[in-house]
């Protein structure tokens, strides 16, 4: 059974860093796109940021390019995101994710849509907050 497993939130100021670790089990992703998804109270699920399965591309929207740098560790099955000078629109759930079938080609729009992606986990909080 796939499981993806996030790790690495938690309450810090802005400005502030914070790393967030997504653990997978049950098979490999190693030739996967992976990703990771933000949500805020009240507002819908938005693309934070995706890795190609070579490692060789990573995708950023505006709001965190610069700030945010995704990275993954195949041997060790794990996926991270880097968030460095939150803010407090950062604040939300961190979801990582991943596609269902291994060495996926697609266009830079498709890696930010919700539906190129077939696992998810359940979520880390990130507060942003004095």
């Amino acid at each position: 059974q796939v499981q993806f497993v996030e790790s690495g939130g938690g309450l810090v100021q802005p400005g502030g860093s914070l790393r967030l670790s997504c653990a997978a089990s049950g098979r490999t992703f190693s030739e996967n796109v992976m990703g990771w998804f933000r949500q805020a109270p009240g507002k819908e699920r938005e693309f934070v940021g995706a890795i190609g399965w070579g490692a060789k591309y990573e995708y950023y929207p505006d709001a965190v390019k610069g700030r945010f740098t995704i990275s993954r560790d195949n041997a060790k099955s794990t996926l991270f995101l880097q968030m460095d000078s939150l803010k407090p629109e950062d604040t939300g759930v961190y979801y990582c994710a991943a596609d269902r079938d291994p060495r996926r080609t697609y266009t830079i729009w498709d890696y930010a849509r919700q539906g190129t992606y077939y696992y998810w986990g359940q979520g880390t909080q990130v507060t942003v907050s004095s």
